[in-house]
């Protein structure tokens, strides 16, 4: 479904940046409890006259959040229909904590509950530091991984996947317009993923006991690639390697591409079924 692509920009980007094949831009607006970005405006603008669905972001220090929520909205070129954003991860100051990051999400949706307010974080962030799972109307996780595919077991509303050029999204909306009527309140948030996202090379060698396994084999299984004596089950074992390995060279992977330890390509191929 993430058909849907986007970037983000700051002062650090032109306020004339491209939009081809762009449907939504995040502009950052502010910063702490002082700071605008004064490119902001013109950002903004030059994203609406493309036709983009816009939303703007807050990068968050930790202190002080209703003065930086009061800021934040106070100080944002938003009009309706725009996306509001929480930019949570490390400053110079040190990095908000979880429940800074709740309350300052609460604050602005109570300030304007109008608008859908959600979170941005990387993975790090989301996996190490948050404890309650929350993240507003939606979750923007940044993962320089394939696009659509973050590393994360939790659902997920953008993903931002490059910095290279510049920070670039996918959103999981089968269009802009789909995009742009959620935006607005008009729309539901999108369906849950119906397969599972790759969950990095990593978690394979870590030796794993997880219902994913579980659910992976089977789809082996049903592709004709099993080399199972029993199973499969939750575990990690050789005969997932084995099974998974038959899985890349049927797609025509070769040599250490077929080494059966799962990629991202050949993962989504799979198409896992959610656990």
């Amino acid at each position: 479904m993430s058909t849907v692509h986007g970037i983000d920009v700051s002062s650090y980007q032109s306020s004339a940046y491209s939009t081809d094949g762009l449907d939504f831009v995040f502009v950052k607006a502010t910063e702490g409890r002082t700071y605008v970005n004064p490119r902001m405006e013109a950002q903004a603008d030059h994203a609406r006259r493309a036709g983009l669905v816009v939303g703007f972001y807050h990068f968050l220090h930790p202190g002080n959040i209703d003065a930086q929520a009061e800021h934040f909205v106070e100080q944002c070129d938003s009009v309706e229909g725009d996306i509001l954003a929480c930019d949570w991860e490390s400053t110079g100051a040190g990095a908000a904590s979880c429940a800074e990051k709740d309350a300052f999400l609460r604050k602005v949706k109570a300030l304007r509950p109008g608008h859908r307010v959600i979170l941005y974080c990387n993975r790090d962030f989301w996996r190490n530091r948050d404890s309650t799972s929350y993240a507003g109307d939606g979750l923007w996780i940044a993962d320089y991984v394939d696009a659509g595919s973050p590393r994360i077991e939790a659902d997920w509303l953008v993903h931002q996947f490059t910095d290279d050029p510049v920070d670039t999204n996918v959103a999981r909306f089968a269009s802009r317009s789909e995009m742009r009527a959620w935006a607005g309140g008009g729309g539901s948030t999108p369906p849950r993923a119906a397969y599972e996202p790759f969950p990095g090379a990593d978690f394979f060698r870590s030796s794993p006991v997880s219902p994913v396994i579980t659910a992976m084999g089977r789809r082996l299984v049903a592709e004709g690639c099993s080399a199972y004596a029993d199973g499969p089950g939750p575990r990690w074992t050789d005969a997932d390697r084995a099974s998974y390995r038959r899985w890349q060279q049927k797609l025509g992977f070769s040599g250490a591409d077929a080494d059966g330890w799962p990629g991202a390509k050949s993962w989504d191929a799979l198409k896992v079924p959610r656990s």
